[in-house]
């Protein structure tokens, strides 16, 4: 544990999937006037527990004293701890509105959106042969989430009071649709959550639940991110940074170079969203046919973002033919 800023301790927390190229999650243990405000819980694993523990033993502080829970979005490495510590501390769990609205049909009821995700595939060039793996790739990743729905639920705009810190909420959909940042103002520090990463881009796709045209949603907060005064900047994972705008500059930046290279893909024939995916450039040492299914799945629904963004753009024109959606340049 590190203390980046007084009264704000940094968590790196164990990632329990061996086909990451993670090497932890970030979670933030922020000092308040009546209990600790925890941002983001972690897996719900006997490490991640026993690391938080350990954490809070350092600071001469106990489970119980944690009041409340911001998850940033529900996706297991932010969220999957955060029932287990309720349960403990008696902590509240606050939220976006429409991640609540995401917990029960991907870790209570699954069976709906997994029909879902079974139709997106096929109805973008896949297989069906190869979409069993791809659309149950995450199937078995509930066994280390405790569900737990929020005590408070937000939309952006709310300012979150721990009587030491006053953070701004800022709602900032594309790596999930509810994804919230928190922004102190008066000391300039930014908690990012998976929006802005120091090195990596995030993770941003369409799949069926998430916000239509999500790549063109997540430039726009971007975007609008830049008139933030900032000093620190506190990620998901990796380190804490400090220059928030070159960094936004370098992820746009990288999304106009993979529209230019999924354009040219489409500039004589029209293609799928599976064909484009499997010639991408991913930046990995691994052929398509060595990529694990999460990967393979993370990388087609990736490339259906930045196709819908060239649709709303005028760039590109999508087309049906066999009950199969192909893509070509306008």
């Amino acid at each position: 544990m590190t203390e980046v800023f007084p009264g704000i301790h940094w968590i790196k927390m164990p990632i329990p999937m061996d086909e990451s190229s993670l090497a932890h999650v970030n979670i933030y243990l922020i000092q308040g006037e009546s209990g600790y405000l925890l941002v983001d819980s972690g897996w719900n694993t006997s490490e991640s527990f026993d690391t938080l523990q350990k954490n809070l033993a350092e600071i001469g502080a106990d489970i119980k004293e944690i009041s409340q829970i911001l998850v940033t979005h529900v996706h297991p490495d932010h969220y999957g701890m955060a029932g287990r510590i309720k349960k403990l501390s008696g902590a509240s769990i606050t939220m976006h509105d429409i991640e609540k609205g995401l917990i029960a049909p991907r870790y209570v009821t699954m069976d709906e959106l997994l029909k879902q995700t079974d139709r997106w595939l096929v109805t973008n060039g896949l297989p069906h042969d190869e979409m069993v793996g791809m659309r149950d790739a995450t199937v078995g990743l509930e066994r280390f989430i405790v569900p737990a729905y929020p005590d408070i639920t937000l939309h952006g705009g709310e300012t979150i009071t721990t009587g030491l810190f006053n953070f701004q909420v800022i709602w900032t959909p594309g790596h999930s649709s509810g994804h919230i940042c928190l922004y102190e103002q008066e000391e300039k520090i930014l908690i990012a959550g998976d929006h802005v990463l120091p090195t990596i881009t995030p993770n941003i796709s369409l799949h069926p639940q998430s916000v239509e045209n999500p790549l063109g949603s997540y430039i726009n907060s971007l975007n609008d991110m830049k008139q933030l005064d900032t000093e620190l900047i506190l990620p998901g994972h990796e380190k804490p940074f400090t220059r928030l705008t070159p960094r936004i500059d370098e992820i746009i930046r990288h999304h106009e170079q993979r529209n230019r290279e999924i354009l040219a893909m489409v500039k004589d024939e029209p293609k799928t969203a599976y064909d484009i995916a499997m010639d991408v450039t991913w930046g990995v040492n691994a052929s398509w046919q060595d990529l694990p299914n999460f990967h393979k799945r993370m990388a087609i629904f990736e490339t259906l973002a930045h196709l819908e963004l060239m649709v709303a753009n005028s760039q590109v024109k999508k087309l049906s033919q066999d009950s199969v959606i192909y893509y070509r340049q306008t």
